[in-house]
């Protein structure tokens, strides 16, 4: 009987030996598979894409001097009007025209002028504004504005003040289409790393898309706009 007893606790032991064992292999290797699995590459795509700007800003700043409140401003008048003819005649619809509210300065009014005689007394200012669609056409009448002048007409502003603004508005027009370049390229870097460092390139761990940003080709051509994004990829890689 006692043999017996001692035959059992040896077969259990062995037993719980070899469920050791068997437990203590699959999860070595569970360990070995998981940390295998965690080798990953991070990686940079970038897209760029010049795009023509859609919309136009152009402010038209003009003047008029004299010594009498209502003559000046009379003459303020007659200068909108030949603005506003002007930009009619080349093209320019009515609405997408706006005035400014004149601004005018009393120069014996002003507190620390001095003493010193003037021509004329006031100076009045106002801008013509016009917002359009029609970039290259608005950016042909830019260069005949010295039309303006001949009439009589007293432009003013300086550079900041004119010059005239261009926007990009059709960017989820081409996000779709910029992600997939952006995408492909961060795809094929690390193809090529995953090929230097003799592994296989693996399934998406995680992505971000970063942030589009819109900005001027150069100083001289402000109406390109270069439209950049740049994608994070992380990816998996294995032997």
């Amino acid at each position: 009987m006692k043999e017996k007893s001692q035959l059992g606790f040896i077969v259990i032991g062995i037993s719980i030996f070899l469920g050791l064992f068997v437990v203590g292999y699959f999860a070595s290797n569970a360990a070995i598979s998981v940390k295998e699995y965690e080798r990953s590459v991070t990686v940079k795509g970038l897209s760029e894409q010049e795009h023509i700007a859609d919309i136009v800003i152009w402010p038209i700043q003009f003047t008029e001097a004299g010594n009498t409140l209502d003559g000046t401003y009379t003459s303020l008048e007659n200068s909108a009007n030949l603005v506003r003819s002007f930009l009619e005649n080349h093209g320019i619809e009515s609405e997408e025209i706006t005035f400014s509210t004149p601004f005018l300065t009393d120069k014996s009014a002003q507190r620390y002028g001095g003493n010193e005689n003037f021509e004329f007394r006031y100076v009045a200012s106002q801008t013509a504004t016009v917002y359009s669609e029609n970039v290259e056409q608005v950016r042909e009448i830019m260069s005949q504005l010295v039309d303006l002048g001949k009439q009589g007409v007293t432009l003013s502003g300086d550079e900041y003040q004119v010059r005239p603004e261009y926007l990009f508005t059709r960017l989820n027009d081409i996000k779709p289409e910029m992600i997939e370049q952006a995408t492909k390229e961060a795809r094929a870097v690390a193809q090529k790393f995953a090929e230097d460092s003799n592994s296989k390139l693996g399934k998406i761990k995680t992505a971000s898309q970063g942030q589009f940003s819109i900005y001027n080709r150069d100083n001289n051509n402000p109406h390109i706009k270069n439209v950049r994004v740049v994608s994070t990829i992380v990816y998996y890689l294995s032997d």
